[in-house]
C-alpha cells in the first residue's frame, strides 16, 4: 500500500468512524481530521487532539477518506462532495456500510478516487472496547480487482480478517448482517422485559451467560437444535 503511511480523514463521528480512525492510527497512519459529531467528549476520548474539520476539508486534506455515515446519507454525501470538486485523483475512499458495494462511490471514482467498501462485522459501541472486538472479527471487503489487495490490507490494519464479498452480493450480505443484529437485539429485549415482569432484578446481567453460550453453540452447531 504505497509507502504504508497515509493521511487518514474520517467523515462521520458516530460509533463507527472514530473507532476505525483509532484502529488505523494504531497501525501507523496519521489522522488529518474528523467531522463534528453530537458527542464530542466520546470522540475526544478515543481520538485525543484530532482536528475537527468540515467534510470537504477532510476530503481535500486526506489521502485516505473513511466514510462512516448512515446508509441513507452516503450517496448524497459522495455526490455532493464530487460536485464541490473535493475528491482527488488517486485518493483512497472507503465506506463502512454493510449493504452498499462500490457503486455508491461512483461519483468520486469518476473524479479519480479509488473506491473501496470495508464493513467490520462487529456491533460498534463507539468506545475503545471496540478496538479489542476488532481483533477477533472479520470484515467484508469489496473493491475493483486491481486494488482489492489495498482493501484487504486496510481491513487487516483495522484488526480484522478480510473476507471478499462481490459487489453484486453486497445487498444480500447487508441483509444477513441486519437480520443477525436486529433479530438478536429484539429477542434479548423481549426476554429481558419478561424477566423483569417476573421480578428478576438486572435481567440483562441474568441473561448474559445464557445468551452468549446459546449463540456460541448455535454458531458452532450449524443446523443442529440449540436447546
Amino acid at each position: 500500500m504505497r509507502d504504508g503511511r497515509l493521511g487518514v480523514g474520517v467523515i462521520g463521528a458516530g460509533r463507527v468512524g472514530p473507532v476505525v480512525a483509532a484502529a488505523l492510527a494504531g497501525a501507523g497512519h496519521a489522522l488529518t481530521g474528523i467531522t463534528a459529531g453530537s458527542d464530542t467528549d466520546r470522540v475526544e476520548a478515543i481520538l485525543p487532539g484530532v482536528p475537527t474539520l468540515t467534510a470537504d476539508e477532510v476530503a481535500r486534506r486526506s489521502e485516505l477518506v473513511v466514510l462512516a455515515v448512515p446508509r441513507d446519507e452516503l450517496a448524497g454525501l459522495v455526490s455532493g462532495l464530487a460536485d464541490l470538486g473535493a475528491w482527488q485523483i488517486g485518493q483512497l475512499l472507503v465506506h463502512t456500510d454493510a449493504a452498499h458495494g462500490i457503486g455508491v462511490l461512483a461519483p468520486a471514482a469518476a473524479k479519480g478516487a479509488i473506491p473501496l467498501a470495508i464493513h467490520p462485522a462487529i456491533a460498534f459501541t463507539g468506545t475503545s472496547t471496540d478496538l479489542r472486538a476488532l481483533q477477533d472479527s472479520y470484515a467484508a471487503v469489496t473493491a475493483p480487482a486491481a486494488v482489492l489487495p489495498i482493501a484487504q490490507a486496510l481491513a487487516v490494519e483495522m484488526g480484522c480478517e478480510p473476507v471478499v464479498v462481490a459487489d453484486a452480493d453486497r445487498a444480500a450480505y447487508g441483509e444477513a448482517i441486519a437480520t443477525a443484529t436486529e433479530f438478536s437485539a429484539s429477542i434479548v429485549r423481549q426476554a429481558s422485559a419478561l424477566l423483569a415482569g417476573a421480578g428478576v432484578e438486572e435481567p440483562g446481567r441474568y441473561l448474559s451467560a445464557l445468551v452468549h453460550t446459546t449463540v456460541d453453540r448455535a454458531l458452532t452447531a450449524g443446523d443442529d437444535p440449540v436447546l
